[in-house]
Protein backbone atom coordinates (compact mmCIF):
# COMPACT_ATOMS: atom_id res chain seq x y z
CA UNK A 1 0.00 0.00 0.00
CA UNK A 2 1.23 3.70 -0.93
CA UNK A 3 2.36 6.00 1.55
CA UNK A 4 1.48 8.85 -0.11
CA UNK A 5 -0.94 11.26 1.09
CA UNK A 6 -3.22 13.77 -0.39
CA UNK A 7 -4.72 16.98 1.51
CA UNK A 8 -7.64 19.02 0.21
CA UNK A 9 -8.16 21.99 1.98
CA UNK A 10 -12.13 22.83 1.26
CA UNK A 11 -12.92 26.80 2.15
CA UNK A 12 -16.48 26.19 1.28
CA UNK A 13 -19.15 27.64 3.55
CA UNK A 14 -22.22 25.70 2.43
CA UNK A 15 -23.24 22.25 3.42
CA UNK A 16 -23.57 20.68 0.64
CA UNK A 17 -20.82 22.64 -0.65
CA UNK A 18 -19.60 23.00 -4.84
CA UNK A 19 -16.27 23.63 -3.38
CA UNK A 20 -16.04 20.32 -1.30
CA UNK A 21 -17.68 18.31 -4.53
CA UNK A 22 -14.74 19.91 -6.74
CA UNK A 23 -11.65 18.91 -3.80
CA UNK A 24 -13.39 15.15 -3.97
CA UNK A 25 -13.15 14.69 -7.60
CA UNK A 26 -9.73 16.03 -7.66
CA UNK A 27 -8.46 14.16 -5.16
CA UNK A 28 -10.54 11.27 -6.65
CA UNK A 29 -8.94 11.70 -9.81
CA UNK A 30 -5.48 12.29 -8.31
CA UNK A 31 -6.03 9.31 -5.73
CA UNK A 32 -6.98 6.95 -8.77
CA UNK A 33 -3.33 7.68 -10.51
CA UNK A 34 -0.88 7.48 -7.22
CA UNK A 35 -2.88 5.09 -4.83
CA UNK A 36 -2.45 7.75 -2.21
CA UNK A 37 -4.50 8.27 1.10
CA UNK A 38 -7.18 11.45 0.96
CA UNK A 39 -7.87 13.49 3.91
CA UNK A 40 -10.00 16.90 3.64
CA UNK A 41 -9.65 19.54 5.51
CA UNK A 42 -12.87 21.71 6.09
CA UNK A 43 -11.81 25.28 7.00
CA UNK A 44 -15.15 26.51 7.65
CA UNK A 45 -15.13 23.92 10.67
CA UNK A 46 -11.70 25.76 11.75
CA UNK A 47 -13.09 29.05 11.67
CA UNK A 48 -12.95 29.75 15.43
CA UNK A 49 -9.77 28.26 15.88
CA UNK A 50 -8.22 30.32 13.25
CA UNK A 51 -9.10 33.54 14.92
CA UNK A 52 -7.82 32.14 18.00
CA UNK A 53 -4.55 32.07 16.48
CA UNK A 54 -4.24 35.06 14.81
CA UNK A 55 -4.64 36.36 18.04
CA UNK A 56 -2.95 34.57 20.68
CA UNK A 57 -0.64 32.79 18.52
CA UNK A 58 -1.62 29.21 19.67
CA UNK A 59 -3.78 26.97 17.70
CA UNK A 60 -6.46 24.39 19.36
CA UNK A 61 -5.49 20.69 18.87
CA UNK A 62 -7.75 20.36 15.34
CA UNK A 63 -6.26 23.45 14.25
CA UNK A 64 -2.84 21.96 14.86
CA UNK A 65 -3.89 18.67 13.49
CA UNK A 66 -4.71 20.09 10.55
CA UNK A 67 -1.66 22.35 9.93
CA UNK A 68 0.55 19.12 10.66
CA UNK A 69 -1.86 17.19 8.24
CA UNK A 70 -0.79 19.62 5.23
CA UNK A 71 2.98 20.10 6.30
CA UNK A 72 3.10 16.39 5.52
CA UNK A 73 1.19 16.02 2.84
CA UNK A 74 2.80 14.69 -0.54
CA UNK A 75 0.26 16.42 -2.74
CA UNK A 76 -1.85 19.44 -1.51
CA UNK A 77 -5.18 20.24 -3.46
CA UNK A 78 -6.61 23.59 -2.42
CA UNK A 79 -9.60 25.28 -3.03
CA UNK A 80 -12.06 28.14 -2.88
CA UNK A 81 -15.28 29.94 -3.46
CA UNK A 82 -14.69 33.19 -5.47
CA UNK A 83 -15.83 36.31 -2.49
CA UNK A 84 -14.84 40.01 -4.05
CA UNK A 85 -13.29 38.35 -7.17
CA UNK A 86 -10.43 36.64 -5.07
CA UNK A 87 -10.08 34.04 -2.61
CA UNK A 88 -12.13 33.98 0.77
CA UNK A 89 -10.92 35.55 3.67
CA UNK A 90 -11.26 32.21 5.41
CA UNK A 91 -9.08 30.71 3.17
CA UNK A 92 -6.62 32.97 3.17
CA UNK A 93 -6.35 33.51 6.99
CA UNK A 94 -5.69 29.51 7.54
CA UNK A 95 -2.77 29.70 4.71
CA UNK A 96 -1.30 33.07 7.34
CA UNK A 97 -1.49 30.66 10.16
CA UNK A 98 0.04 27.99 8.28
CA UNK A 99 3.34 30.22 7.36
CA UNK A 100 3.13 31.40 11.22
CA UNK A 101 3.18 27.99 12.21
CA UNK A 102 5.99 26.42 9.47
CA UNK A 103 7.18 28.98 6.95
CA UNK A 104 8.78 26.23 5.20
CA UNK A 105 5.43 24.22 5.21
CA UNK A 106 4.89 24.30 1.58
CA UNK A 107 8.51 24.54 -0.12
CA UNK A 108 8.71 22.72 -2.68
CA UNK A 109 5.50 20.73 -2.14
CA UNK A 110 3.35 19.85 -5.11
CA UNK A 111 -0.15 21.94 -4.80
CA UNK A 112 -3.28 21.69 -7.40
CA UNK A 113 -5.44 24.93 -7.19
CA UNK A 114 -8.85 25.34 -8.00
CA UNK A 115 -11.85 27.21 -7.63
CA UNK A 116 -15.64 27.58 -7.48
CA UNK A 117 -17.96 30.59 -8.44
CA UNK A 118 -21.29 31.73 -9.55
CA UNK A 119 -20.04 32.83 -13.20
CA UNK A 120 -16.98 31.99 -15.82
CA UNK A 121 -15.78 35.53 -15.38
CA UNK A 122 -13.81 35.07 -12.35
CA UNK A 123 -11.81 32.32 -13.87
CA UNK A 124 -8.97 34.71 -13.28
CA UNK A 125 -9.02 33.73 -9.75
CA UNK A 126 -6.50 31.00 -10.40
CA UNK A 127 -3.65 33.16 -12.00
CA UNK A 128 -4.15 36.16 -10.22
CA UNK A 129 -4.81 35.18 -6.80
CA UNK A 130 -4.18 31.57 -5.38
CA UNK A 131 -0.97 30.85 -8.22
CA UNK A 132 0.29 33.96 -6.22
CA UNK A 133 0.13 33.03 -3.23
CA UNK A 134 1.50 29.62 -3.41
CA UNK A 135 4.25 30.85 -5.31
CA UNK A 136 5.29 33.06 -2.30
CA UNK A 137 4.69 30.20 0.02
CA UNK A 138 7.06 28.69 -2.42
CA UNK A 139 4.97 25.85 -3.49
CA UNK A 140 5.40 23.71 -7.04
CA UNK A 141 1.95 24.93 -8.21
CA UNK A 142 0.67 22.17 -10.81
CA UNK A 143 0.01 24.30 -14.38
CA UNK A 144 -3.46 23.53 -15.16
CA UNK A 145 -5.74 25.20 -12.27
CA UNK A 146 -9.72 24.15 -12.13
CA UNK A 147 -12.05 27.23 -11.73
CA UNK A 148 -16.21 25.32 -11.92
CA UNK A 149 -18.85 28.07 -12.22
CA UNK A 150 -22.38 26.42 -11.58
CA UNK A 151 -23.07 25.87 -15.33
CA UNK A 152 -19.98 23.95 -15.58
CA UNK A 153 -21.78 21.26 -13.46
CA UNK A 154 -22.90 18.62 -16.07
CA UNK A 155 -21.42 19.99 -19.12
CA UNK A 156 -18.91 18.97 -21.22
CA UNK A 157 -15.09 20.75 -20.51
CA UNK A 158 -14.60 20.18 -16.29
CA UNK A 159 -14.20 16.48 -16.36
CA UNK A 160 -11.41 16.82 -18.39
CA UNK A 161 -9.91 20.00 -16.81
CA UNK A 162 -10.38 17.76 -13.62
CA UNK A 163 -8.38 14.69 -15.56
CA UNK A 164 -5.32 17.00 -16.92
CA UNK A 165 -5.07 18.67 -13.68
CA UNK A 166 -5.09 15.45 -11.80
CA UNK A 167 -2.20 14.08 -13.55
CA UNK A 168 -0.01 17.14 -13.70
CA UNK A 169 -0.43 16.93 -9.33
CA UNK A 170 0.20 12.47 -9.69
CA UNK A 171 3.03 13.45 -12.01
CA UNK A 172 4.93 15.94 -9.83
CA UNK A 173 3.49 14.24 -6.77
CA UNK A 174 5.52 10.96 -8.40
CA UNK A 175 8.08 12.01 -10.90
CA UNK A 176 6.29 10.18 -13.56
CA UNK A 177 5.09 11.82 -16.94
CA UNK A 178 1.62 13.85 -16.99
CA UNK A 179 0.92 11.99 -20.28
CA UNK A 180 2.62 9.44 -22.18
CA UNK A 181 2.25 9.20 -26.28
CA UNK A 182 1.09 6.58 -28.12
CA UNK A 183 3.77 4.83 -29.93
CA UNK A 184 5.58 6.36 -32.62
CA UNK A 185 3.82 9.65 -32.16
CA UNK A 186 5.48 12.85 -32.35
CA UNK A 187 5.36 14.66 -29.00
CA UNK A 188 3.46 17.69 -28.57
CA UNK A 189 3.07 20.21 -26.24
CA UNK A 190 0.05 18.46 -25.01
CA UNK A 191 2.39 15.90 -24.58
CA UNK A 192 5.03 17.23 -22.13
CA UNK A 193 6.42 15.90 -18.79
CA UNK A 194 5.84 17.62 -15.78
CA UNK A 195 9.51 17.91 -14.37
CA UNK A 196 9.34 17.93 -10.30
CA UNK A 197 11.07 20.81 -9.11
CA UNK A 198 13.97 19.21 -7.22
CA UNK A 199 14.64 17.83 -10.45
CA UNK A 200 14.92 21.33 -12.22
CA UNK A 201 16.83 22.32 -9.27
CA UNK A 202 19.28 19.36 -9.81
CA UNK A 203 19.73 20.43 -13.35
CA UNK A 204 20.94 23.81 -13.18
CA UNK A 205 23.43 22.70 -10.36
CA UNK A 206 26.78 22.52 -11.84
Amino acid sequence: MSERKIVVVSAGLSVPSSTRLLGDRLAQAVAARTGAEVRVIEVRDLAVAIAHHLTSGFPGPDLAAALDAVTGADGLIVVTPVFSASYSGLFKSFFDVLGAWDRDALAGKPVLIAATGGSARHSLVLDHALRPLLAYLRAVVAPTGVYAASEDWGAEGLPERIDRAAGELAALMTGAPARQPAPGAQRSGDDLAVVPFEEQLAALRP
